[in-house]
């Protein structure tokens, strides 16, 4: 009686397993071929320039620190670094304070325009903003904000994402919590600063890291708005290097890795959080 209630069992879970390692081989596969320009341009940057012309091998032959060493002894990557520094804080700060206020106001205020604000922002993602490039362009220099910090940072500002984000929380919380701080004499500040926002501390500090990471990795604005070497941010910078070594396939490969090292670390140290913010961002897209 219980041989044979046992060897279906068996067989079921053999089909699992066998459909399970065909999808984990395929997902390694997949990855492989995801990682394979990643670890190609870590192993071109620990060439020669001669080697990274003439070697396909997958390890380099002579390892060295030669381009690294010439990045930063002949580029301006320390300004670039800071830049980038620079702004992406900027943009992260700005943006978050910006969309929690915004985000509380539409959620718990009542005023006149209330929906038509909050239809309007829903209605931004159908317009992408590299459309918009010109427009920003136009009224940057127009109030002579090109090549400042102040003409890089404004653009980058459109994030109606972390509104919505904001927006949802603030929607789910009871209205206890609210109607128990108006009893004891909380004004809008202080139930936003002291009530709402400690509660979500955790979706700040996600949307603040992947803004964080959106603002550094950007390159078409600041490319546009940053015309003076001093003011390029890493992105833009690292391209004025390809300019100035030409073929130097070595060189630009160290300089790409080192442009990218921050973001990655940001990534490895945060994941979970990042992991968390891009979820939120594919539930409000989808």
């Amino acid at each position: 009686m219980i041989a044979p209630a046992i060897a279906p069992q068996g067989r079921r879970w053999g089909t699992i397993n066998l459909g399970g390692a065909l999808l984990t081989a395929l997902t390694l596969i997949c990855a492989c071929v995801w990682f394979f320009p990643i670890y190609w341009a870590l192993v071109t940057s620990f060439r020669t320039d001669d080697e990274s012309i003439k070697s396909f091998s997958l390890l380099p032959e002579h390892p060295t620190l030669d381009s690294y060493l010439y990045i930063i002894a002949h580029s301006k990557l320390p300004i670039f670094y800071l830049n980038s520094t620079i702004v992406s804080l900027a943009v992260t700060a700005i943006t978050l304070v910006m969309s929690i206020c915004a985000a509380y106001a539409i959620s718990q205020l009542e005023f006149p325009g209330r929906r038509l604000l909050w239809w309007t922002i829903l209605a931004s993602f159908m317009i992408p903003v590299p459309a918009l490039i010109v427009n920003h362009f136009i009224i940057i220099a127009s109030v002579n904000l090109i090549n400042t910090y102040a003409g890089i940072v404004l653009p980058l500002l459109i994030a109606p994402v972390t509104v919505i984000v904001y927006k949802q929380f603030f929607d789910s919380l009871p209205r206890e919590f609210r109607e128990a701080a108006v009893m004891d004499g909380a004004n809008e500040f202080q139930l936003l600063f002291r009530v709402f926002l400690p509660m979500n501390w955790g979706i700040t500090a996600a949307l603040g890291i992947i803004t964080f990471i959106g603002a550094w990795n950007n390159f078409l604005w600041p490319f546009l708005a940053a015309q003076d070497e001093t003011m390029m941010t890493v992105t833009v910078g690292i391209r004025a290097v390809q300019d100035t070594f030409g073929v130097a396939y070595a060189r630009l490969l160290a300089g790409a890795v080192l442009a990218g090292l921050p973001v990655s670390l940001a990534y490895l140290l945060f994941q979970r959080r990042v992991t968390q913010a891009l979820t939120l961002s594919a539930g409000i897209k989808g």
